[in-house]
């Protein structure tokens, strides 16, 4: 299909390609409000001791909405990029999605995209952690022509969600999935189509039971005789630390926020080369998580997950909490951004420091804490001389934390 379609042709090539238009549980296509019967084929694998057991789980577990500032309330963090969306990815940036204050559906605010030009479709995403084997509900409240909403990577296909116009009202749009067996996470989308004009979006919903919470750590459980080296922050970049970095092989797990991040990803990418080496999230603003709501600290965290992966190809599983300042939400939070980990450390040397916050010397497991900072060089030299002297090496911490 040509990117540049006529109003007209877009509406005929829409409504040859989904006849209809809404998607149920088990992929089919079925008119927006209703529900299917499944398949016998589907029915009998729905009966099935593993798929019953499943089903068992899923709805023993509670159903809580996992979308990312949900209904566009949440305030940009400080040193967010301008113009973004929290939580939201937009292909035409600020340009093209801002959130407005008239006429929302709910709240204060919605969001409303005005494609640039006739080759956009006005898309905007964001990345939701899902359990696998799981059926979860989409929803958004949408207003405009031709609004589509729908998920990729679900592990099945799934037709989307759309309306051909609301009449200048609200409409809901829903769309239903169960998650493929390695699916943890799926790619929610909403977007208009070429020609059609602006269109808005409010309250969106993914229900359906939540990850597991992430878990705390501030150390490794290891015997073997391995420390990790873990650097934060990133404003202050030394040829001498990187330097050190290359002459010692030295696996560095780096937590750079992602506007340092984002003027010198080059940078990380040569201190964190050494095999074992990763780039992991440390929030966007750098801000005390435990004085922030449970949506505000998923907006902090999913959207330097979010960054990390587009700069550094790779999606972070580890999450350290500045000022190691944490709680439960934390822990909510960041699952609900696919962190795996919330790691603060048990040893500090940092800007001349030599801090190791149990009795004795170095011990298998320990994670130290460092900054990217002038004294970074040094920090390093003094960090390896302690691992040396209790005989352990620096070791790569996503090795020990598959």
């Amino acid at each position: 299909m040509s990117t540049r379609l006529s109003a007209l042709a877009a509406s005929v090539a829409l409504l040859t390609a989904f006849a209809v238009p809404a998607a149920s549980a088990d992929g089919a296509a079925a008119a927006p409000g209703a529900t299917s019967a499944p398949s016998a084929p589907a029915a009998a694998a729905a009966t099935s001791a593993p798929a019953a057991a499943a089903a068992a789980a899923a709805a023993a577990a509670a159903t809580v909405n996992l979308a990312t500032n949900p209904g566009f309330e949440v305030p940009a963090p400080n040193l967010a990029d301008w113009g973004s969306i929290p939580g939201w990815s937009c292909t035409g940036g600020p340009a093209e999605a801002a959130v407005t204050t008239t006429a929302p559906h709910s709240g204060a605010s919605a969001l409303t995209v005005t494609p640039a030009d006739a080759d956009s479709t006005g898309e905007c995403v964001q990345t939701v952690a899902v359990r696998p084997d799981t059926t979860y509900t989409a929803s958004a409240w949408v207003r405009g022509n031709f609004v589509h909403l729908g998920a990729t990577g679900t592990g099945r296909d799934l037709p989307p969600a759309w309306t051909q116009s609301t009449g200048g009202g609200w409409q809901r749009l829903t769309t239903r999935f169960t998650t493929g067996p390695d699916a943890r996470s799926i790619r929610l989308y909403v977007h208009g189509w070429y020609q059609q004009g602006p269109f808005s979006v409010d309250d969106v919903r993914v229900d359906g039971p939540a990850p597991a919470p992430a878990v705390a750590a501030d150390s490794v459980p290891t015997t073997d005789k391995v420390v990790f080296f873990t650097v934060d922050d990133g404003w202050q970049r030394t040829p001498e630390a990187e330097q050190f970095i290359a002459d010692h092989r030295l696996p560095i797990t780096a937590f750079p926020l992602p506007m340092p991040a984002g003027t010198d990803p080059a940078f990380f990418k040569r201190v964190t080369a050494v095999p074992g080496s990763s780039v992991q999230d440390h929030t966007v603003s750098h801000s005390d998580l435990s004085k922030l709501t449970l949506d505000q600290q998923q907006v902090e965290i999913c959207d330097a997950r979010d960054t990390m992966t587009r700069l550094f190809g790779t999606a972070p599983a580890v999450f350290r909490p500045p000022f190691f300042a944490w709680n439960a939400d934390t822990l909510q939070a960041a699952a609900n951004c696919g962190i795996r980990t919330v790691l603060t450390a048990d040893a500090d040397f940092s800007w001349g420091a030599a801090n190791i916050w149990h009795p004795g010397p170095l011990q298998p497991g320990d994670v130290i804490i460092m900054h990217w900072s002038d004294t970074l060089a040094t920090d390093l030299q003094r960090a390896l001389a302690a691992a040396d002297a209790a005989g352990l090496k620096p070791a790569g911490l996503v090795d020990y934390l598959r």
